[in-house]
């Protein structure tokens, strides 16, 4: 099937001499949740502005739904929906024109109707005669996902969506974008949230330096790279790591009570069962044992400070 977003050798260069982006290639699906992570100033923002028409690219090509971002402009554009991180909303229209109007920006006819659901899942109805001005920071970022959706975009990106939300619309909000994927269209989000990326994509993409330096499912991608770490709950507290048990690369936690081990999923040989044994030699007592999965965060730092 082909993909609904195909971007190849992408590149950025700006007059000061900075490349913000080096040679990106990049597959997403229709109808996924892709997550793209990375550090501030690793190109995220740069990747989305080219493939919304905002920025123009140096090199490369970027197709949505087939149509070429730079020949046939308007119709990859109005396949597009954009949430940007910054809060730029005419001050003075209402939250209700301010949503009509850019369903006819992208010349679909009126629809009140449709207008009113926008309004209604992202929690806006009660406020669409309002002022933008005299909305929230919270609610003027609504207002974007409303601005963004109206036009019924085939691809959504949102950048940042969340920043600035309380707790409860993010989740109302989450599933918004969970509801649009199940009626097909596709979200690329960036967020600083990584729980976010954990819950929420299909699939993740890590970008560092203006380089995607990982593509993967999210699953896959855990199992692949996860890590496991045992803590070891001891009967007494340890003045100092018994010589023997150097070679396992154990932690101990300040308070003597608690040794660490960090061990490969992988791994054919985990070395519990032998570490369990020189415990035992070592005269070293344990009351509990407890394991904990590395999480999506543990993973992207460790990409990102590996490079």
């Amino acid at each position: 099937m082909q993909p609904i977003l195909a971007i190849a050798g992408l590149e950025k260069r700006y007059k000061s001499g900075l490349q913000a982006l080096k040679r990106i290639d990049l597959e997403i699906n229709r109808g996924e949740i892709f997550a793209l992570l990375g550090p501030n100033g690793a190109g995220k923002t740069t990747l989305i502005n080219i493939v919304c028409g905002i920025v123009t690219p140096s090199a490369g090509s970027v197709r949505v739904g087939g149509h070429d971002i730079v020949r046939d402009y308007r119709r990859a554009r109005d396949l597009i929906g954009l949430v940007p991180q910054e809060l730029a909303i005419t001050p003075f229209e209402t939250v209700e024109q301010t949503v009509a109007f850019s369903r006819g920006l992208f010349g679909r006819p009126p629809n009140p109707g449709y207008v009113e659901k926008i309004l209604r899942d992202v929690a806006l109805w009660d406020r669409r005669k309002s002022k933008i001005v005299t909305l929230s920071g919270g609610m003027k970022r609504r207002v974007l996902i409303a601005k963004a959706l109206v036009h019924e975009p085939q691809v959504l990106f949102l950048d940042e969506p969340t920043a600035g939300v309380d707790v409860e619309l993010r989740q109302d909000m989450w599933q918004v974008v969970r509801e649009l994927r199940d009626s097909g269209v596709t979200i690329i989000l960036t967020t600083h949230y990584i729980e976010e990326a954990e819950l929420m994509a299909d699939r993740v993409g890590v970008i560092n330096k203006g380089e995607i330096i990982l593509v993967d499912e999210k699953h896959a991608l855990m199992r692949r790279m996860g890590r496991k770490q045992l803590t070891i709950h001891l009967h007494k507290p340890l003045a100092a790591l018994p010589a023997s048990l150097e070679p396992y690369g154990l932690k101990l936690a300040p308070n003597g009570r608690d040794l660490v081990y960090a061990y490969d999923t992988q791994a054919q040989d985990t070395g519990i069962t032998q570490l369990l044994d020189d415990l035992g030699a070592a005269g070293v007592e344990f009351a509990d044992l407890e394991t904990q999965q590395s999480s999506l965060e543990d993973i992207f730092v460790d990409l990102v400070h590996s490079r």
